[in-house]
């Protein structure tokens, strides 16, 4: 490894988030087999193209971060899911968009089970995901549901 790569600097939180968020995403297409594969090919492309969310490469640390991240927030997909489908109402994980989906998967992933974020950055950057990412309403839907499931940690 040259020293400029050894001492390049890492993802932001928020380029890491978004990166989690598209595996999340990703992964509603692809079984689970398929994913380890299809975040390479993702980390391989990432960059070479005019999407911006990289502004620095993904580094193999920030990779591993990413992959454990998504990998933990994939496994309680059900309990997250659960938390959903009683929280929106009248919409059920069915019937979300894939995006809002996986936003909503993240957030409450990390509302629930990451101690490292707290409930109001994890709201707040899952609604600025649903602005960049999400459709017109996905803002204001997201920041509805996430906003009950806190308020219903907090009882």
């Amino acid at each position: 490894m040259s020293e400029s790569q050894n001492t390049r600097p890492k993802m932001s939180r928020r380029a890491l988030r978004d990166a989690v968020f598209k595996a999340l995403f990703i992964s509603e297409f692809n079984s689970k087999e398929e994913m380890m594969e299809q975040l390479k090919l993702y980390f391989e492309t990432s960059g070479t193209d005019l999407r911006e969310e990289f502004t620095v490469p993904p580094c193999e640390e920030d990779m591993d971060y990413i992959y454990s991240k998504y990998s933990a927030a994939a496994a309680l997909k059900d309990e997250i899911d659960k938390l959903l489908n009683e929280a929106a109402e009248g919409w059920k994980t069915s019937r979300m968009s894939k995006v809002d989906l996986a936003i909503l998967r993240l957030a409450v992933y990390e509302m629930n089970y990451d101690d490292d974020v707290p409930v109001g950055v994890a709201i707040n950057e899952a609604v600025e995901i649903a602005k960049k990412y999400g459709g017109d309403d996905s803002g204001a839907f997201i920041n509805g549901v996430l906003g009950k499931i806190a308020k219903e940690k907090r009882d």
